[in-house]
């Protein structure tokens, strides 16, 4: 917390520098959040956690934003909020929350404070061009959960495990009545020697290509979109019986899909369906990787209230298992109180996931509700 104060103050004295100097504005909120967690099921079946069950979790999250615009178009942004990871008995257990920082054994907990993302670049009447630790915007946008967590890729992974932000250069153009972007993401740095393996020598860091159209034909928003890794790469699968997480060594897998915004009345809906798929060998004669699977969304959300269903089905065809994913995520804002310089709100959440593997012969299941409060500043 000391960190967070010394970086406001930083904060405060340049954007209040001289006006030959870029103008920083700061923005951000704090908030605190009380979770109940209930597990339901055997004692050989899922378990979906690395806690017991019927826990009460207290938890806080403090993010500061920051923004300078350099004139003639040229910006520059940045997020500081905490990325600790919390490793459960042994790694790879990883119990994570998107920046949020459970209270710990008699208050010693102490949250660190990182840059999760910061770019720069410049914005143009038809285009637009910016680099550095881009924002995904996953919580919204599912592609790139199910791209790098296929197997469960539900109740936002990119968003708590990768903090929802990867290392890229974007390009916008705008294209007919729409915008398309062009993202290169680097997905790792494995710089290796060249060998025959496809993948090695000069292009062994991972690369993946992700094209995103919006365009509005009439009160309907169409999103079209396209993800694929480009040089081998490692994609992390979930084993959502809590046994961690488990990385795939070098594939080249690729997602597809959209997302349909419709007004109805007072009210919004957006529909979302992806697909991915994988058919590949590990290379120096590794496991034969071959699988796809499919997340459909259906969102709505009036006035203050917002909610979604998930649905997933992914198919390991080189291991004969099935994986089948239910998520709910209902919300209601409760505004406490609004000014030009910030808010208070309230906001109950309730989120519910059902998960089950289809072996040959054999299936397990399991389902985890959470239930919380939370109470966020913003300003």
């Amino acid at each position: 917390m000391k960190k967070m104060l010394s970086l406001a103050a930083m904060f405060a004295v340049l954007a209040s520098a001289s006006p030959a100097h870029a103008e920083l504005k700061l923005s951000g909120d704090a908030g605190v959040r009380l979770r109940d967690v209930s597990y339901f099921s055997d004692a050989d079946q899922l378990s979906l956690s690395n806690s017991a069950s019927d826990d009460v979790v207290f938890q806080y999250r403090v993010r500061l934003n920051a923004a300078a615009d350099l004139g003639d178009g040229y910006f520059f942004k940045a997020l500081l909020q905490n990325e600790k990871l919390i490793y459960g008995d042994t790694p790879p257990n990883i119990i994570a929350a998107g920046g949020w920082q459970s209270v710990g054994y008699a208050n010693t907990e102490e949250i660190n404070v990182d840059v999760s993302n910061f770019y720069f670049g410049r914005m143009l009447e038809d285009c637009h061009y910016m680099v550095g630790r881009l924002p995904l915007n996953s919580f919204n946008n599912p592609i790139f959960d199910l791209a790098v967590y296929p197997s469960q890729p539900l109740s936002n992974p990119v968003f708590n495990i990768n903090f929802d932000r990867v290392l890229g250069l974007n390009y916008g153009l705008k294209v007919g009545d729409g915008m398309l972007n062009t993202t290169l993401v680097v997905l790792d740095n494995k710089v290796g020697d060249n060998t025959a393996d496809d993948g090695d020598g000069l292009f062994n860091d991972g690369y993946a290509l992700h094209l995103d159209y919006k365009v509005n034909v009439g009160n309907v928003t169409l999103e079209p979109q396209f993800l694929t890794i480009l040089t081998n790469s490692d994609i992390w699968t979930q084993d959502i019986r809590g046994a961690g997480y488990v990385v795939t060594e070098k594939v080249t897998p690729y997602t597809f899909g959209a997302l349909i915004g419709v007004p109805a009345g007072d009210a919004k809906l957006t529909f979302g369906a992806f697909y991915t798929n994988c058919d590949d060998t590990t290379p120096n004669g590794g496991a034969n990787v071959d699988y796809d699977g499919y997340l459909f969304r259906v969102k709505g959300e009036i006035g203050n209230f917002m909610a979604w269903y998930d649905f997933n089905r992914t198919t390991d065809d080189a291991n004969d298992v099935k994986f089948t994913n239910h998520f709910v995520w209902a919300q209601y804002k409760i505004p406490v109180y609004s000014s030009a310089a910030g808010s208070i709100t309230v906001q109950p959440t309730v989120r519910y996931l059902a998960s089950k593997e289809d072996h040959t012969g054999y299936n397990v299941s399991g389902e985890r509700l959470r239930s919380e409060l939370w109470a966020t500043v913003s300003f």
